[in-house]
């Protein structure tokens, strides 16, 4: 069996045009960037979350591949693709020759990560819940003209700055968004993110840790 690094796997020729391609579909219909700069965003951001809260070695570099691949069932559908991103996992990695227990925790995490669906059944399925929901960020906006009708085209494109800050003493995990109000108001942020907030506050306890929101440094969760 060979190990497959979060290092490796974002050279991978084959995963990366999948994500590509994967991307420029959702951007035919509109969607918010998810391509290959949001998988490397999520996958560090996860793997990052993992190690600063002692869960180190290969967890935490499971959290970094389930990152960066976790949205590749957009190649299919926008619809499920949390569990058609899975199934694609599964065989993409099992060619790769990742072990087999360690190819089901990254499907897991796949699977649960979007917010409809979404349970931390692991640890690498809250880093990656916790990550993929603090990619909030104006550069995610494919067209601004649609800032006007379209709320969260509107809501990314105020962000001007996202940190997801872990306090590993007092096991705090904290989103930290900077908004340009003048844009979108925080109380739209809310409109469209409530479900996204409620599946990470359970990510954070899951992973022994209390949940926090600063928008403006004002702390609002």
């Amino acid at each position: 069996m060979k190990q497959v690094t979060f290092n490796k796997i974002q050279k991978d020729a084959e995963i990366t045009s999948m994500l590509k391609t994967a991307n420029d579909q959702l951007g035919v219909i509109g969607y918010t960037e998810h391509g290959v700069r949001h998988g490397k965003w999520v996958g560090r951001t996860a793997q990052k979350l993992l190690k600063q809260l002692g869960i180190d070695g290969r967890q935490a570099d499971l959290a970094g591949v389930a990152g960066y691949i976790h949205d590749l069932g957009n190649i299919i559908n926008r619809e499920d693709h949390a569990q058609s991103g899975a199934l694609l996992a599964y065989r993409l990695l099992r060619d790769r020759e990742m072990p087999l227990v360690e190819i089901m925790t990254v499907m897991s995490a796949i699977g649960n990560h979007h917010e409809e669906h979404a349970d931390p059944v692991n640890n690498v399925s809250a880093a990656l819940i916790l990550a993929d929901k603090a990619d909030v960020h104006r550069s995610r906006v494919r067209n601004p003209s649609t800032l006007k009708f379209d709320i969260h085209d509107r809501v990314n494109y105020a962000v001007r700055k996202s940190n997801l800050i872990v306090d590993a003493e007092n096991r705090l995990i904290t989103l930290n968004l900077t908004i340009n109000t003048k844009i979108s108001q925080v109380m739209e942020y809310f409109e469209i993110f409530i479900s996204r907030m409620i599946v990470s506050r359970r990510a954070a306890d899951f992973l022994g840790c209390k949940y926090g929101l600063f928008v403006n440094d004002n702390r609002l969760l």
